[in-house]
């Protein structure tokens, strides 16, 4: 139970810093050799390269509303989590994001998660999108308009 509830703040954490552009505390997150896809940057391996996609959506952001957007939140549902080993699990869930505009964007992380210095951290994420709205942050971020 404390591994399953250590996992489901681990990914509360993450969206909460990452709605807040608080990617120091986003990088925390994860292990120092961990992996990162999205549609627009499939495997980012390491801190260094995994902030990328988070400063590269902060400059689409910028560029779309010409600055940093009132507000963003990604709110995830059915988080399933399969523990693996006492150090090891692996995890899925759905997620929104809405913007000042409505529902924006929403898809599916797939998750590894593994303990490194008695912590729960991001092992690999991979972020999928199932859809967006026309326009929005979502569609623009996502290659040639395409969902997964």
């Amino acid at each position: 139970m404390i591994a399953r509830e250590s996992i489901r703040d681990l990914v509360a954490r993450y969206n909460a810093n990452g709605d807040s552009g608080r990617f120091d505390q986003v990088m925390e997150l994860f292990a120092p050799d961990a992996v990162m896809r999205t549609p627009a940057q499939p495997d980012q391996h390491g801190i260094d390269q995994i902030r990328t996609i988070f400063t590269g959506a902060k400059d689409t952001l910028s560029d779309i509303g010409g600055g940093t957007p009132d507000y963003i939140r990604h709110h995830t549902a059915t988080h399933q989590i399969d523990l693996l080993s006492p150090t090891e699990a692996a995890g899925r869930c759905y997620y929104q994001v809405i913007m000042a505009h409505g529902l924006d964007h929403w898809g599916r992380y797939i998750d590894r998660y593994g303990v490194v210095n008695g912590r729960w951290l991001f092992t690999e994420r991979s972020v999928t999108v199932d859809g967006f709205t026309p326009g929005g942050w979502g569609a623009r971020s996502t290659p040639d308009n395409t969902m997964s």
